[in-house]
């Protein structure tokens, strides 16, 4: 079966990519700041350096490891999805679930392997990017000598591993339990059902960030900027949930736009109510980073703004330059996380798309023009576009309500509305440009040939 997921991958190289460069991009990131801990441990290095560096690697790096393994694992788990009909067909001709299993998992850790070794060069880069940063603004001395050693090679390449080898284990193991009949009715039939697991999971998430928006909001209220430290980490653990929810949040977001699409997309606006609908899974795998994208730029950016707004506390032990420090720390965070949201939106939406190139043909050969095929994709987005950004506002909530009551003592900020706007903007033209973009590149392949694929 080893044999037979080498084979499988190289000539299913475009099934494969969105999860390589999810892998690719989260060893990166996880990588990149890890290599802190490396240079943290160089000789000669003060203790003030020593402690900014290992602050970043921790607080930085900790959070992207979240936002990666979720990522990989989404990812993962659309590409198993995407095969279920020849999981279900392998099983009718006798192989066993093992056998699948197997073939599933090394297929992962090929993919997690190349991913992980072609990402040392960029993260090497990214990390030494960093430490300039660091030292530009002060906060780590001009005399640290940056270093890119164990640390950052095990850490990055054993997280990446885990989330493939992980997330492709744990998609297969549904498909894997039915029966081969039961198998293809699945591949063919979505189901809009989560697992109990995922769903107790979410309700962790989302306990998580309301019980550190009630902290920020109560317990560090006054205390000036040390509220960031748990106003911070509210909306990510509350987005996250909300994310995982996907399925269940995609629904009446279609419910309440299928009105509109009907009336203005006539048949396209139709069929694309009826994809959200019958594909949630699927749709669920691409609103997750869209929520992520939202929730946390719009938490941290607008948890910022606040406090360079709010009033000295007095008495105040923390001095200038620290508070340079968690400024510095907050952009850097709200960077990294963003600008991988955002790849990972338009990886996910292309993959998503451009397996459906079958489904355009079939399409077109009972009657669709390409104008009405890219219509129904184009409002399809429009719905994943508007749960994201809503379900995404509602997870910036939990940070930006209780920093701002903490802060200044008003529940709503006195900021300006533009931050959300830009990126709501942002969010939305990634989602639409995604979607339409592989869907263009999908209807250029003749309707005949498109079937047969």
């Amino acid at each position: 079966m080893f044999g037979l997921a080498l084979r499988t991958l190289r000539h299913r190289t475009g099934g494969f990519a969105a999860s390589f460069l999810s892998m690719f991009l989260g060893a990166t990131v996880i990588m990149a700041f890890a290599a802190m801990l490396d240079t943290a441990g160089g000789a000669g290095v003060d203790d003030v350096s020593e402690e900014t560096l290992v602050t970043m690697a921790s607080v930085v790096g900790g959070w992207g490891l979240v936002i990666v393994l979720a990522a990989v694992v989404s990812t993962m788990t659309l590409s198993v999805r995407q095969r279920a009909s020849e999981m279900a067909l392998l099983k009718s001709v006798g192989a066993t679930p093992f056998q699948i299993g197997r073939m599933i998992v090394g297929e992962a850790a090929v993919v997690g392997v190349v991913a992980s070794l072609l990402a040392v060069s960029l993260a090497a880069g990214g990390g030494w990017f960093l430490l300039e940063m660091l030292q530009d603004t002060d906060q780590v001395a001009t005399s640290v000598d940056y270093a890119f050693g164990p640390a950052a090679l095990s850490i990055g390449i054993g997280v990446t591993m885990l989330a493939a080898i992980g997330g492709a284990a744990a998609t297969a193991r549904r498909t894997l339990r039915m029966r081969a009949k039961d198998a293809m009715t699945a591949a063919a039939i979505e189901s809009g059902r989560m697992s109990r697991k995922r769903v107790i999971a979410a309700i962790v998430f989302i306990a998580a960030g309301i019980n550190c928006g009630v902290l920020t909001a109560t317990i560090f209220d006054g205390k000036g900027i040390d509220a960031m430290q748990t106003a911070g980490q509210a909306s990510i653990w509350f987005s996250i949930g909300l994310a995982l929810l996907g399925p269940v949040l995609v629904r009446p977001v279609t419910a309440l736009l299928a009105g509109p699409l009907r009336l203005v997309g006539g048949s396209s606006g139709y069929l694309a109510v009826e994809n959200v609908r019958r594909r949630t899974q699927q749709m669920a795998g691409a609103l997750m980073p869209i929520i992520l994208f939202t929730g946390i730029a719009t938490g941290t950016l607008y948890m910022q703004s606040i406090e360079n707004g709010a009033p000295p506390v007095a008495g105040s032990s923390i001095p200038p330059d620290e508070a340079q420090a968690i400024e510095t720390l907050n952009f850097v965070v709200i960077g990294m996380l963003s600008v991988f949201a955002a790849i990972m939106v338009i990886n996910t939406l292309v993959a998503t798309t451009t397996y459906r190139r079958r489904e355009f043909g079939q399409q077109r050969l009972v009657g669709s023009t390409p104008p009405q095929v890219m219509g129904m994709v184009g409002m399809e987005g429009v719905v994943l576009a508007a749960a994201g950004v809503l379900f995404g506002s509602i997870g910036s909530i939990v940070t930006v309500f209780p920093y701002s009551l903490a802060r200044t003592g008003e529940l709503l900020p006195d900021t300006t509305l533009a931050i959300y706007l830009g990126i709501v903007s942002t969010a939305a033209l990634l989602t639409l440009a995604s979607c339409l973009g592989a869907a263009r590149k999908a209807i250029r392949m003749p309707a005949v040939q498109a079937v047969a694929v």
